[in-house]
């Protein structure tokens, strides 16, 4: 699986529609300060789907979306695209390009979509989960996440490990049994009350 290019409109500070392609190995943003390096960074959060505002940034989701300056208007929604390839077959899908698209309005709705299928964020997380390509995962990392891999916490570190390892996958499907299991035994409470 290979990242081949990000597309952003209306995300931050890209108003324009803007196209950032990867060359294979690794790939460094280099800029001054304010040229948008950290908006890169939270494009690619966002799109594999970060949900916490504070995460990338803002004080709510609506916050990524262009705000506007004296020469340009406020835009009325943020879309990013990422596209990857997946020769080799690391993703679940039969496809060899995979694109996964997110967008967001002002009025707080969303879309998403995988190859231009609309789809729900539960299938781009499930989709790259366990790659290491995740909102949380190790190929994105930032100066935050360094300091909790050297840092004295278990549970930071673990969860980078795990990630790598591709179990963090198989623990998301565990912790969603475990809340349907509680929804159902409530449910079974309520039948046995109204029974009785």
């Amino acid at each position: 699986m290979f990242v081949e290019k990000l597309e952003l409109f209306g995300f931050k500070s890209f108003a324009a529609r803007t196209e950032v392609p990867f060359a294979r190995g690794i790939t460094a943003i280099v800029g001054p300060n304010g040229c948008g390096k950290s908006n890169l960074s939270d494009a690619l959060r966002w799109v594999l789907g970060e949900q916490n505002a504070r995460t990338l940034r803002g004080e709510r989701i609506q916050d990524v979306i262009f705000k506007g300056t004296r020469t340009a208007k406020p835009l009325g929604f943020a879309e990013v695209v990422l596209n990857v390839s997946n020769d080799d077959g690391v993703l679940p899908l039969e496809y060899t390009q995979v694109s996964v698209a997110r967008r967001v309005f002002r009025s707080g709705e969303s879309e998403f979509s995988i190859n231009k299928v609309p789809c729900r964020l539960k299938d781009i997380r499930d989709l790259f989960a366990g790659t290491g390509l995740g909102s949380h995962g190790y190929s994105v990392i930032e100066r935050g996440m360094i300091d909790d891999v050297l840092s004295d916490k278990d549970e930071s570190r673990r969860f980078l490990f795990e990630e790598a390892a591709g179990i963090t996958k198989y623990k998301q499907r565990r912790r969603e049994s475990e809340r349907r299991l509680e929804g159902v035994e409530q449910d079974l409470t309520r039948i046995e009350d109204m029974i009785r």
